[in-house]
């Protein structure tokens, strides 16, 4: 197999491509589509989001120390897209995007009604790293479409069509490829099952 080396770059994908609400007193409430983000820690429950300071959403959630990670699907890539490359000095993109607009219990940037997974975030530190600065933030809030819970109240979140990002386009999720944890049940069930055919032998 043969290898070229590149120059340095990021090429860590599939990301989920999410698109941040972010609301100020004075603006309107807005929309940024990000790839840059991802879990920083479990308990305390913690995101990030990484965004560049030109873009109109950055001043927001800089001065009001809020955003919301709205989880994007199939029929939201047309509004994802849309949000990423116009700005909202210049659009609406609620109003652009036919999306509609929740409130949120902890923070008052919205949440946007078509996303199965709304992420309310505080921002806990903006760490300025060069052409993106890092908003570190916990997560106060966490709010599922009921459309996917199901009888017992488990979120059946892959039912709900996600969406990723691969270098520079959008995918679906394709064919279920094994469940957390399944590489050592496998092995496990297997010598499970070779020690009874040696005792059954003997």
């Amino acid at each position: 197999m043969s290898k070229e080396c590149w120059k340095p770059g990021n090429m860590l994908y599939p990301l989920p491509a999410v698109m941040v609400t972010c609301a100020e007193e004075g603006k309107k409430d807005n929309i940024i589509t990000v790839a840059w983000t991802g879990t920083v820690c479990t308990n305390p429950p913690m995101a990030y989001i990484s965004v560049r300071p030109e873009r109109h959403s950055y001043d927001m959630i800089r001065n009001s120390g809020e955003f919301v990670i709205n989880l994007t699907t199939k029929d939201l890539v047309n509004a994802t897209d849309y949000c990423g490359v116009r700005s909202g000095r210049d659009v609406d993109k609620f109003e652009e995007m036919h999306l509609h607009k929740e409130p949120a219990k902890h923070v008052k940037a919205p949440l946007i009604a078509e996303s199965p997974v709304n992420i309310e975030c505080k921002v806990k530190q903006v760490m300025e790293l060069g052409s993106h600065h890092m908003f570190l933030a916990d997560v106060v809030g966490v709010n599922v479409d009921t459309a996917y819970l199901n009888e017992t109240g488990k979120l059946c979140l892959n039912q709900s069509d996600l969406m990723i990002y691969s270098h520079g386009e959008y995918y679906g999720l394709g064919e279920l490829l094994g469940t957390f944890g399944y590489a050592v049940r496998k092995k496990a069930s297997a010598k499970g099952t070779k020690g009874k055919k040696k005792k059954k032998k003997s």
